[in-house]
C-alpha cells in the first residue's frame, strides 16, 4: 500500500454526514424512490438532485409547481420514512477512527439532514456526537450554498479557511469551497472531475490519517486520481450531479491571527495548507 502523499494542516475537522461518516445510500434510494412513486417523478430526474442537498431543494428542483406547504410536507416524509430505515446503514470503512482521533481538536458535522435523521444514522454507525451539528433546520440555505459550513466553523471559534471538510458531493465541495476551507474528497461515488478541482481525493476513511498536537490537526492523505464506479450500497449513478464553482478556498494573508478555538490554549497559527 502506498504512503501518504499530500498532508494537510488545520485548526478544525468539519464532515459531512451521508457519503464521509455513513453509507445511508440504500436507505435514502428507498424513501425517495417512494416519494417519486408518489409524484409521478422518473428516478432519472429525480436522482442528480438527491446527493447532499435539503430534501426540500430535493423537491422543488423536479416539482417546481407544489405549493410550499405540500413541499415541506412531502420532505417531512421522506425525512421520517429514513430515520425510520436504517436497514444497511453502515459507517464508511475507516471514517470511525478518523473520526476518534479528530475528538482531540474542534471538529463538526454539517448535513442537510434534519436534527433527528442525522442523529440517528451517527448513532446507528457509533459515533460519538459531535460538539456542534449543523442540520437543515439551523441554514436557511442548504448546499452549494456556505452557510452551513460557515456557521459551524464559527460555532467552533474557527475561521472557514482555517479548516478542512471532507465530502463526497458536489454540492458539497461548492459549500465548503465556498466558506474558504480546505477539501478533501471521499470518492465513494461518480462526481464530474470539475466538481473535484481544488480538492484532495482519497478512496475512503483508510487512505486518512490525522494527529492533533498543541490544538493544530494534521491530515495525511493517501490520493487516488479517480475510482471506477460507485461504492456505496444502493448507488446507481445518476446521470449528473449538480456541480458548483469548484475553486480552492483562499489563503490568509501572511501574519494574520486565527480566532480562538477549545480547548483554550491549544490554537496554532497556519490555515490548511500542503505539507
Amino acid at each position: 500500500m502506498s504512503r501518504y502523499d499530500v498532508e494537510l494542516t488545520a485548526e478544525a475537522l468539519l464532515f459531512d454526514l451521508d457519503g464521509v461518516l455513513v453509507d445511508s445510500a440504500g436507505s435514502i434510494t428507498r424513501a425517495w424512490r417512494r416519494w417519486a412513486e408518489r409524484r409521478g417523478v422518473a428516478w432519472t430526474a429525480l436522482a442528480p438532485h438527491v446527493t447532499g442537498r435539503h430534501a426540500v431543494d430535493t423537491i422543488r428542483a423536479v416539482r417546481p409547481d407544489l405549493p410550499d406547504h405540500q413541499v415541506r410536507r412531502d420532505a417531512d416524509e421522506v425525512n421520517a420514512e429514513q430515520v425510520e430505515d436504517i436497514t444497511g446503514v453502515v459507517a464508511i470503512p475507516g471514517m470511525v477512527d478518523v473520526v476518534s482521533a479528530a475528538t482531540r481538536a474542534p471538529w463538526a458535522v454539517v448535513t442537510g439532514c434534519p436534527r433527528a435523521l442525522a442523529l440517528a444514522r451517527l448513532r446507528a454507525c457509533g459515533y460519538p456526537l459531535p460538539p456542534v451539528l449543523v442540520t437543515a433546520e439551523d441554514v436557511a440555505r442548504g448546499k452549494p450554498a456556505p452557510d452551513g459550513y460557515l456557521r459551524a466553523a464559527a460555532a467552533l471559534g474557527v475561521a472557514g479557511e482555517r479548516c478542512v471538510a471532507i465530502e463526497d458531493s458536489a454540492s458539497g465541495v461548492a459549500a465548503a469551497q465556498a466558506a474558504g476551507a480546505a477539501v478533501v474528497m471521499l470518492l465513494v461515488r461518480p462526481v464530474p472531475a470539475m466538481s473535484r478541482a481544488g480538492t484532495v481525493t482519497v478512496a475512503d476513511g483508510r487512505a486518512l490519517s490525522v494527529t492533533v498536537d498543541a490544538g493544530r490537526v494534521r491530515l495525511r492523505c493517501r490520493t487516488v486520481p479517480e475510482l471506477p464506479g460507485p461504492r456505496l450500497s444502493g448507488v446507481e449513478p445518476p446521470a449528473a450531479q449538480p456541480s458548483g464553482p469548484g475553486l480552492p478556498g483562499p489563503e490568509l494573508p501572511a501574519g494574520s491571527a486565527p480566532s480562538p478555538a477549545e480547548p483554550p490554549g491549544e490554537a496554532g497559527p497556519g490555515a490548511p495548507r500542503h505539507a
